[in-house]
């Protein structure tokens, strides 16, 4: 998941479980779940943490989740690659790959999927989120008010880099990954291998409003969902925006703005989509 799935999946938790209170939480046991839970000594020690507690609020923190607990604890969710929160009641069967399980006083429960087992929960006090080195080091938030073109503009000065992985660095920019950042150099007009230290002021502009502008639209689509169908909402439903992509996964189609084909090169270790008249 890249953050605008993320924050479709916070928005979605927001309006079901905010306000609900765990009776019960199962920790499955399957081959590697202790690895989705790697941070407590022991499945006891998870559950009563969070057994009996309500949950007051639905946080974002770049591709993070954050839980916040009635009694000043939180449950920070990391999806990693193919981790996923699902709704539920005891009337519709488990996925196999079901690790974790938190039932509701009332409505149904709330299940953690993860087949690669590459994602992670953990309950840690508010007060102690800062120690989370993995927060601690995030960068902005293109969401955020903070986001302003300003601050932008400075850091990418500061840095001397390729824009394609810069635009993937969670210490740079948060949530952007392979997907979204190959869309926002479409939208800028801008290649994969341009140095962030050498754009004009306009293409700064430029940039600066095609993560915006491209992070709101995918999460008005409801997040990008692929062949794989790795990423699905709350309620299992994948999203839309597979549809508007401009460039990435279009390898030798015409691109939506002036026909010419779409290219592909490894750079980074990772495809780079783009089209070779609309980006320079």
């Amino acid at each position: 998941m890249e953050l605008p799935e993320v924050e479709v999946v916070r928005r979605d938790l927001e309006k079901d479980v905010v306000g609900r209170r765990m009776v019960a939480v199962e920790v499955r046991r399957m081959k590697n779940t202790k690895r989705v839970i790697r941070r407590h000594k022991a499945p006891k020690e998870f559950r009563d943490r969070l057994v009996g507690h309500k949950i007051i609020r639905a946080e974002r923190k770049g591709k993070y989740i954050l839980l916040h607990l009635d009694d000043g604890n939180v449950l920070v969710v990391h999806f990693g690659m193919s981790g996923r929160f699902l709704r539920g009641t005891k009337r519709v069967p488990l996925d196999n790959h079901t690790h974790v399980i938190v039932t509701f006083q009332t409505g149904g429960d709330l299940r953690f999927v993860d087949p690669r087992t590459f994602g992670e929960l953990f309950v840690t006090a508010l007060d102690d989120l800062g120690k989370v080195k993995e927060l601690a080091h995030l960068a902005i938030d293109p969401l955020e008010s903070m986001f302003t073109w300003q601050q932008f503009s400075g850091a990418l000065a500061n840095r001397a880099t390729k824009l394609k992985p810069l635009l993937m660095d969670q210490q740079f920019i948060s949530g952007l990954g392979n997907i979204y950042s190959d869309e926002v150099l479409f939208a800028a007009g801008l290649r994969h291998d341009r140095a962030s230290d050498e754009l004009s002021a306009q293409e700064v502009r430029r940039l600066y409003r095609a993560i915006q502008e491209t992070v709101q639209e995918a999460i008005r689509f409801r997040g990008t969902t692929l062949g794989d169908e790795a990423y699905v909402d709350l309620y299992g439903k994948p999203g839309e925006y597979q549809n508007e992509l401009k460039v990435y996964g279009r390898r030798g189609e015409p691109c939506r703005r002036c026909r010419t084909p779409i290219q592909v090169v490894k750079y980074s270790g990772r495809n780079s989509y783009y089209c070779p008249q609309c980006q320079s």
